[in-house]
């Protein structure tokens, strides 16, 4: 498997590369964003380690620009910053997990092997409950035809919810299959991430909605 480093400190940058080719992995490494993004679009890696403050375009730059693109390219983000805005903020912009400096490199091994199984199970292409339907491939969801604009998150979230309908998933369970790792994340971003689908989804009239079971979770059922 071929991975992709983004990361401009050479000491840590070769500690990287030194690491993961010990661990049977082909390691390309470029030392800015813009460069990261031009290796990330035109080569097929299996998974992306990106430091969040990187010359010429931020890891939040690089993530949000491979998302518009429809790329699922599994990105870990790598950073000093340890305040959960900032996690929270890398998430949102479309990464897949995020680890803080410094760190043991046993657990950036772990949580990209994490990421490679999420990617080979990966999730049915095409989703349909009612008049919505989601298209894993392109990370497009349409109701009765109408596309709903929404971030790499939400629609994460919403492909979630339809891969189970009718059944209630718990917060903990959500967090973990949408946000991956749940120490360092509030359970309220859940909340606040099913308040951003409903007013998606009931504008439109759709015939989907979002049930909350109180004290448990959620489930997206036909109405």
């Amino acid at each position: 498997m071929k991975l992709l480093v983004v990361e401009d400190e050479d000491e840590m940058g070769r500690l990287l590369v030194r690491g993961l080719t010990a661990e049977g992995y082909e390691v390309e490494r470029v030392a800015n964003g813009i460069d990261g993004l031009i290796s990330a679009t035109a080569v097929s890696y299996s998974a992306a380690i990106v430091d969040v403050m990187l010359p010429g375009m931020s890891g939040f730059e690089f993530c949000r620009h491979m998302r518009a693109q429809n790329a699922t390219l599994p990105i870990l983000l790598l950073t000093a910053r340890d305040a959960v805005d900032d996690r929270v903020k890398g998430l949102d912009a479309g990464a897949d997990d995020y680890l803080t400096k410094p760190f043991a490199f046993a657990e950036l091994s772990a949580r990209i092997r994490a990421l490679l199984r999420r990617e080979t199970s990966g999730p049915q292409l095409s989703l349909s409950i009612g008049s919505l339907v989601i298209d894993s491939h392109n990370r497009k969801a349409t109701v009765s035809n109408t596309a709903l604009s929404l971030s790499p998150k939400e629609f994460d979230l919403l492909r979630l919810l339809a891969s189970r309908p009718g059944a209630i998933l718990t917060r903990t369970e959500i967090l973990d299959e949408v946000w991956g790792r749940t120490e360092h994340i509030d359970a309220n971003v859940v909340d606040q991430y099913v308040s951003y689908l409903r007013r998606k989804l009931d504008p439109i009239g759709s015939d989907v909605s979002i049930a909350t079971r109180r004290g448990i979770g959620y489930g997206l059922e036909v109405v």
